[in-house]
């Protein structure tokens, strides 16, 4: 499963590329604010750091004008992914931008239905949004396998792109079902690699290395 990191903070995207553990970032409107930086700009700087996919969000909401937003933003580089919501207009964007030769991803999907149609008109990656679903009661993972399912049925190239994500179980359960793809926060990729036990044993094992006094260098 790749790991996307869904930021738009330049430090926190640098630390965990320089890991080899990004194979692209997310983007859109909410994180660019927060970074408080011109859009084309934060974004140029984040396709200059990674080499994989960069999801950047058109903010129109008729199909001329996210297709016009659309053909700006892959300008930016090579390794764009023009972010497209899943409306009707969305749809219609997703098919001429592909047709052009340029990756989008289909964003804001919450049902199968919605990704069926997105495979259809050719998107890169569909987005499905885990916690939101979760946040309505709904089994936003379950969504993640109908997906996989159908798109395995008939050989669809469209990648799966978990979304919103909020814990690392949740990243354990994506890659359970076979997503694709995870994009999530960097303090949730980071809480991957923390166990109770882990720090149980390691203090442990520094409290023998002081009480033997030992040292390696």
């Amino acid at each position: 499963m790749k790991f996307f990191v869904d930021t738009a903070e330049i430090d926190d995207i640098k630390e965990l590329n320089a890991l080899g553990i990004v194979d692209g970032v997310t983007t859109n409107p909410s994180l660019i604010a927060k970074s408080g930086r011109d859009i084309l700009e934060v974004t140029k700087e984040i396709c200059d750091i990674v080499s994989g996919p960069v999801s950047a969000e058109v903010v129109a909401l008729n199909a001329d004008d996210m297709i016009a937003e659309g053909r700006k933003l892959a300008k930016i580089a090579d390794n764009i992914a023009v972010k497209v919501p899943l409306t009707w207009d969305g749809l219609k964007a997703c098919n001429v931008l592909t047709n052009e030769g340029h990756m989008v991803n289909v964003t804001l999907c919450f049902s199968a239905n919605q990704a069926l149609l997105a495979a259809k008109v050719g998107a890169t990656f569909i987005s499905p949004f885990i916690g939101r679903l979760d946040d309505l009661n709904l089994d936003g993972m379950e969504l993640i396998a109908d997906i996989r399912e159908i798109y395995d049925n008939y050989g669809f190239e469209t990648e799966i792109l978990a979304a919103s994500i909020r814990s690392a179980n949740h990243m354990s359960d994506c890659a359970k079902v076979g997503a694709d793809v995870a994009t999530a926060p960097p303090a949730v990729i980071k809480a991957m690699a923390n166990h109770v036990l882990t720090d149980k044993g390691l203090d442990g094992f520094m409290k023998d290395v002081a009480k033997a006094n030992i040292k390696i260098v």
